[in-house]
């Protein structure tokens, strides 16, 4: 054996992550779900909206994707437009797969339709003009995982098989498609089931080197009716609840003096329950975009500044995006300033959560009235900063 062969071989075994265990076949391949979420729309959306603040958007949409997860998929790749997720092991059943979809999708178009409202905006008027939807591909096959440095790659057919499965004929840019290496393994009866809401229809696409591959596919669209009220649920986890907390409260100062103290990143901590701790990019602070950290009793949770909205009426609507929150995922926290009078407003926090990570009904319950709580005691303590800074005055 030569040199290279000796490096190449060394470099293999080193690259190798996982033992081959009960799941491997006898080539070393493993079982794995694979699926990719793809932004339609997002190459002309970058080219030819003009807004320096595109790619943010694209980058907020891909970490959108990221949090919506909740079959504990793990992210292989992100590429450019599309996230490459993956689950080794049986496939899901159907009715958990279309959840994950549906929960993605939702997510991902509320998002969107938050950036619309900000008419004012030349990003909104971008998105207006060049709209951006979502097409989701799935497919269920074998896979070789290698551990590369710091990264893993997977390998093999099937890997090729979901990438090429993007480009297909299916009319319309907003989908699911499943190939028939998953809907294969799914009862006929239970798929349909799981798509009662639209219509699954059967399709096929010829690939140079694949062949002729057979897939189902079923157009996203009639999810667009759940967004038309936001404050309505869309999937909740919980039924007859919306996926909205609120809180509200009287303050003794105008509505503009109350929102420079809540984006006063520096005073997080003096009203915020449980937060020991704050930090942020003192250059950016201000800025519409900018993310910052808050350490929250025993963990840390991400926010970022998405949103600063005035109406005739001099309301103020301020949102924040909350990330890394485990419970909580693709959650956002509106402020809603209301004058009362020229010394007076009321403030609304209102949380909106896409859905609660826990399968367990008590457990959701449980953490819903813990997160009032912590809504309700951070408005009171919000109200004491607010006046003692009025009274020093």
């Amino acid at each position: 054996m030569g040199i290279l062969d000796e490096m190449r071989a060394a470099r293999r075994a080193a690259g190798t992550s996982r033992p081959a265990g009960p799941l491997a076949e006898a080539d070393g391949q493993l079982p794995a779900l694979l699926l990719i979420p793809d932004i339609s729309g997002f190459t002309r959306f970058i080219e030819e909206s003009g807004s320096p603040q595109a790619p943010f958007l694209v980058a907020d949409l891909l970490e959108i994707l990221i949090e919506a997860n909740i079959l504990g998929l793990q992210v292989n790749e992100i590429q450019g437009d599309a996230v490459l997720f993956y689950r080794l092991g049986p496939p899901p059943p159907a009715p958990e797969l279309v959840r994950q979809c549906r929960r993605i999708y939702l997510d991902f178009q509320n998002y969107l339709r938050l950036v619309e409202r900000d008419t004012g905006s030349e990003l909104a008027a971008a998105l207006q003009e060049l709209a951006l939807t979502l097409k989701i591909v799935v497919h269920y096959g074998r896979v070789s995982v290698a551990q590369i440095r710091e990264h893993t790659k997977l390998m093999g057919r099937d890997v090729i098989v979901v990438h090429r499965l993007l480009k297909n004929n299916v009319a319309g840019s907003e989908y699911i498609l499943l190939s028939d290496g998953y809907a294969g393994t799914q009862a006929p009866a239970e798929l349909a089931r799981a798509f009662a809401w639209t219509r699954l229809l059967p399709g096929s696409a010829y690939y140079e080197h694949l062949g002729e591959i057979q897939y189902h596919y079923a157009h996203l669209s009639p999810l667009r009716l759940l967004l038309a009220a936001p404050e309505v649920a869309t999937d909740a986890e919980l039924p007859g609840r919306s996926c909205t907390l609120k809180v509200r409260r009287a303050l003794r100062a105008p509505a503009a003096y109350v929102l420079r103290v809540l984006t006063n990143f520096r005073l997080r901590p003096h009203w915020m329950e449980g937060a020991r701790a704050v930090h942020y990019d003192v250059t950016k602070v201000g800025r519409l975009g900018t993310s910052y950290k808050v350490d929250v009793f025993r963990g840390q949770i991400d926010f970022q500044a998405v949103q600063l909205v005035e109406d005739d009426d001099s309301r103020l609507e301020y949102v924040e995006k909350i990330s890394h929150f485990r419970l909580f995922p693709n959650a956002l926290l509106f402020y809603v300033l209301e004058p009362v009078s020229q010394d007076a407003c009321l403030l609304t926090m209102e949380f909106r959560y896409g859905h609660i990570a826990s399968s367990h009904r008590l457990i959701r319950l449980g953490q819903l009235r813990r997160l009032h709580r912590f809504l309700a005691r951070s408005l009171r303590q919000l109200a004491a900063v607010v006046e003692k800074s009025r009274s020093e005055k």
